[in-house]
This record gives C-alpha cells, structure tokens and sequence, in this order.
C-alpha cells in the first residue's frame, strides 16, 4: 500500500497563474485533490508560453493537468459572487496574483471565514504583503537575483541565474508542504486559517549555506561554475574521448578509494599537499591535474565504470537531450486538446492512475456555474 488519493474530498479554489501557484496545485491534484483552477478570461498567460503541443502549450501541459478550469471576470459583481460561493464550500483557497489584488476583490482569509471558518487560505507573494515589500513586482529570475542566488552562481567571470524556474518551483514545493501542515491542524481545530508565502523568504531560507558562509566562516563562496567551493577533487574532468566525468570526493575514505583504485596513485593519500579535505582544497589545482592526466588516459564508459566500481560518486555531464533518454527517468503524460505530452513524472509515487487532462480554457466553466449557482 502506498499513497493514493489521501486528499480525496478536499476541494481547492486556486486563482493562478505562471508557475509557483500552478505547481502547487499540480502536487494538490495528484494527490487526489479536486483542484478548480480560476482563470481570467483570456486564460493564465502560462498558456502562452509556448506551441509545442499541437499549437498549445507544452509547459502548461505540465502544470495544469488533472484540474478543473473556470474563466470569470472578477471584475463583475456577478463573477465575484461566484467566486465567493465556490470559497464558502472549499477546504483551501490558494493565490498568487500581483500585488493587492486578492485584498482589493474582497477575497481575504478573515473576511471568506465568517462564511467558511474552516477554509484554508494561501497567498503567495513576491516579496511579502507589507510595507514596500507588498507593492514589489516579483518574477522568478528578479528574486533569484535581489535574493543573492546570481551572485553565487555561474562563472567566476559572470554570475549567472539557475536554467530552471527554481524560485517558482521552491515556493509551489513550499505552499504544498505548508497547506498539508494546515489541513492537518484545520482537521484537530476544526478553523481555517491564512498561511502566507513569500518567494523572497523561501530563496532566502535555500541560501543559508552561502549566508552562513559569509556571516560566520569569512564571507561567502565565490562563483566557481562546476567546482565546489571548499570540497576537493570536485568538478567536471575530460576523458579521453572528449567527455566529461563529475566527480565528487567528500572523506578521506573516498580519497584514498579514489588515489588506490582509480588513479593508480597510492602515495597521494599521504602526501601533506592532499592528506586532509582543507590541503586538498588549497592544492586543488595540483591535485585537478592528476586526476585529468589520469581520466584522460581512458573513454568516458572507461572512468565511470572505474568510479562506480570504487564506489566513488560521480555524474556524466548530460545534456537535456541525454536527460530524455536517460534510463533512470520515470515518465508520465498529460493529454492537452488531443495532443500528448509526454514529462518527466512527479518525485514522489502514487498508486493508481494519475490525472492526465489538461483542462482546455474555462473547459468546465458551464458546469461549475450550475453546480455553484445551486449552492446557498
């Protein structure tokens, strides 16, 4: 037995968009959440962002399957009564709108529970919802900069953002794990409550290890592209047939596995230049050189086959192309208008099926209408 619909009869409103609400409610829905995604009536912009999938959007395709889509004009009276109405019957309301606007329709916590006192709400912000922190524009690749995740990342030429929607994806990660926390103590107290969060806060929390490093250990890591910033031999390393081989030694027990059955040097480990992590990494450069004189020696196949069977930790440098043929990836699919798309599956298995539609644009708006215009 494994996990498998455990938030069956959980209803979610989500009034979303982009990524970081969306993914949130992607993990609600797999788990057997009713998930009733709100869209303007130009729809998420997210379905823009591409035409990959027979015209429609790839990426949207991979957050947005097995929920509900309901277009409304929130602008009008007769929307918002709607909206209000599905809120008075749901379990949680998530959102992710710009800055104010959830307040400004009327739609907080406080004033939703007079109605619903059970409902859980979760508004995520860019920065926060006070002060100036609350009028701030937020957009993953702006936080990963004012958050300092840039400055330690890429090239000690060039700072660089990460090549993924990290910021976005951290939070959506952060708002599922804290709407489970609610749901549990809602179940105990039986009273929703409001839980906020700020994508700022949660890049901030991933960069305590750079922000130690620089309060308590003499100032933060410089950008070193693939090599770590005190651990040594670590990196990307050539091999003879031009590929390249990550390798990571963090013990001496490791070092000495590498030094006696990979480089065929078993003198290394007792020279004082390599004898502790801290010489290592000072001679870092002379140690580099004898590891790619030695992988250099071999084909790519050659030096992996050598590390793993040393049981030393490593990693080819992959493309996205290799990570799509990769024979420890798990895939799913998603069907959008008719197109299958076809993605790397969600880390955490569940038994049974999961949903694979992707709702079209307000493709259940006639029928949440009815269902809520007969709610009281």
């Amino acid at each position: 037995m494994g996990l498998n619909n455990e938030l069956d009869g959980i209803t979610v409103v989500s009034l979303e968009q982009a990524v970081a609400a969306p993914y949130c409610g992607l993990m609600l829905a797999d788990a057997g959440a009713r998930v009733i995604k709100v869209e303007r009536p130009e729809g998420d912009f997210a379905r823009g962002y591409d035409v990959g999938a027979n015209g429609q959007s790839a990426i949207f395709a991979w957050l947005n399957r097995g929920k509900e889509s309901i277009c409304l004009n929130l602008k009008a009276e007769d929307d918002l009564a709607l909206m209000r109405r599905m809120l008075a019957t749901a379990d949680v309301f998530v959102s992710n709108l710009a800055p104010g606007s959830v307040p400004r329709m009327g739609l907080t916590g406080e004033e939703l529970r007079r109605v619903n006192p059970r409902l859980i709400t979760c508004m995520i912000s860019g920065y926060g919802d006070s002060g100036a922190a609350a009028k701030k524009k937020a957009y993953d690749f702006l936080i990963q900069a004012e958050s300092g995740l840039c400055s330690v990342t890429g090239t000690p030429d060039s700072p660089a953002r990460v090549g993924v929607s990290l910021t976005d994806l951290s939070t959506g990660l952060t708002a599922f794990s804290a709407i489970l926390r609610a749901l549990i103590q809602m179940g105990r107290t039986g009273v929703g409550f409001d839980l906020k969060i700020s994508m700022f806060d949660v890049l901030a929390d991933w960069m305590n290890m750079p922000l130690m490093a620089h309060r308590y250990m003499g100032g933060a890591p410089a950008r070193s592209g693939l090599k770590h910033s005190f651990i040594a031999p670590y990196g990307a390393f050539g091999c003879g047939d031009g590929g390249q081989v990550l390798l990571s030694v963090q013990s001496n027990r490791e070092f000495v596995a590498l030094c006696c059955g990979v480089l065929e040097r078993p003198d290394l480990p007792d020279d004082p230049r390599f004898a502790q992590n801290p010489d290592r990494y000072v001679n870092r450069v002379a140690l580099d050189a004898i590891v790619t004189a030695c992988f250099e020696q071999y084909d790519t196949p050659e030096v992996l086959a050598k590390l793993e069977a040393t049981h030393i930790a490593n990693a080819q440098l992959n493309s996205v192309a290799d990570l799509s043929e990769h024979p420890f990836l798990r895939n799913t699919k998603a069907m959008i208008g008719g197109a299958e798309v076809e993605m790397a599956a969600l880390p955490v298995q569940t038994d049974g099926d999961s949903a694979t539609d992707v709702p079209g644009l307000g493709a259940q708006t006639a029928a949440l209408r009815l269902e809520f215009e007969q709610e009281t």
